[in-house]
C-alpha cells in the first residue's frame, strides 16, 4: 500500500462541512498548504467528492464516511468509476457501518460490509482503494483483507497500536483525531465536551472505549478530562504537534485532522486549517 501511504500523505483534514458553500476554494488552499487528503464527513456520497477533485491537481479526497445503509452499493460502484476514469487515482472510498441508532436498515452490520464489498468488487472497484472506518477487531481483519485499509474515528493512540497490530504492516491506517487550537485547559476541554456529548449516546464508540480501558465514568459530564485529553489534540502548538505525533508512533500512516471550534455548525475553520499547517509545517 506505499502508493496509497504517498498520496494521501502523513496529514489530512477531516470535516463534516467539506461538500459545502466554499470547498472547491477551500480544497484548493488545503492542497496549497502541504495536506496530503481531505476527508468528507457526514455521510457524504462520491457525487460530493467531485468538486473537489476538479478543483485541486494532486489532493486526495476520500469519504469519512460513506454509510453503507444510505447508499446503495451498485451505485457508489458506478459513481467510483466514472470519477476515477476522470481522475484517476485521486478519490478514496471511505465506508462504515453507521449506528443502529441513526441507520433505519441497520443489520447485522459485519454481514451487510461483507456484502457491499463484495458488490463492489464484482462492479470492478479495485479493494486497494477501499477503507473501512472499523473501530472493532472483527472489522479491523476485515479492513486487512479485503479492502486497502482502515479509517477508525474517534479513537486513542493505543487504540492505533491496537490496529496497527491487527492489520500488519501493508494496509494503510489513517486514524481521525480531533484537534482544539486552544492552550487553556478549561477552554479547550470545554469546547472538546460540547462536540462529543453526540457521540457518548452510540454504543459503538463506547464499547471500543470500555475495551481500551474507559468506564461509565468517563462518559458522563460530557466525558471525563482522561477521556477528552485520550481523543483530542489540544494545547500549545507543541503540545498539540506531540500528539499529533504520538499517532504515527503508535502505527498510523496518516491522521486525518479534525478541527474543532465550538463556533457554527458547518462553518469552514480555514483560519484554524492555516494556523495548523503552520504547526506540522
Amino acid at each position: 500500500m506505499s502508493g496509497l501511504r504517498d498520496r494521501v500523505g502523513r496529514y489530512g483534514i477531516w470535516s463534516s462541512g467539506a461538500h459545502r458553500g466554499e470547498i472547491p476554494e477551500a480544497a484548493a488552499e488545503l492542497e496549497e498548504l502541504g495536506y496530503g487528503a481531505v476527508w468528507l464527513g457526514g455521510s457524504s456520497g462520491v457525487q460530493h467528492a467531485v468538486p473537489l477533485v476538479e478543483a485541486t491537481s494532486k489532493l486526495t479526497v476520500a469519504t469519512g464516511i460513506l454509510s453503507i445503509w444510505q447508499y446503495e452499493a451498485a451505485d457508489a460502484a458506478a459513481r467510483f468509476l466514472e470519477l476515477d476514469s476522470a481522475h484517476p487515482g485521486r478519490f478514496l472510498l471511505g465506508l462504515g457501518v453507521s449506528h443502529a441508532q441513526i441507520a433505519d436498515q441497520y443489520r447485522r452490520p459485519y454481514s451487510a460490509m461483507v456484502e457491499y464489498l463484495d458488490a463492489l468488487e464484482t462492479a470492478g472497484v479495485p479493494a486497494g482503494r477501499v477503507v473501512l472506518g472499523a473501530l472493532g477487531p472483527k472489522m479491523l481483519e476485515l479492513s486487512r483483507d479485503r479492502a486497502g485499509g482502515a479509517h477508525p474515528y474517534l479513537v486513542t493512540e493505543e487504540h492505533t497500536a491496537q490496529a496497527r497490530e491487527i492489520l500488519g504492516p501493508g494496509p494503510l491506517l489513517a486514524p481521525e483525531l480531533k484537534v482544539v487550537l486552544e492552550a487553556d485547559p478549561d477552554t479547550a476541554r470545554t469546547i472538546a465536551r460540547q462536540y462529543l456529548a453526540r457521540y457518548l449516546a452510540l454504543p459503538n464508540y463506547t464499547n471500543g472505549w470500555l475495551r481500551l480501558g474507559f468506564t461509565e465514568n468517563d462518559f458522563t459530564g460530557g466525558g471525563s478530562d482522561r477521556l477528552i485529553d485520550a481523543v483530542y489534540a489540544w494545547g500549545d502548538d507543541a503540545r498539540i504537534r506531540s500528539r499529533i505525533d504520538a499517532f504515527h508512533a503508535a502505527g498510523a500512516d496518516h491522521v486525518a485532522l479534525q478541527i474543532v471550534t465550538g463556533g457554527a455548525p458547518g462553518a469552514l475553520p480555514r483560519a484554524e486549517w492555516r494556523r495548523l499547517a503552520e504547526v506540522l509545517a
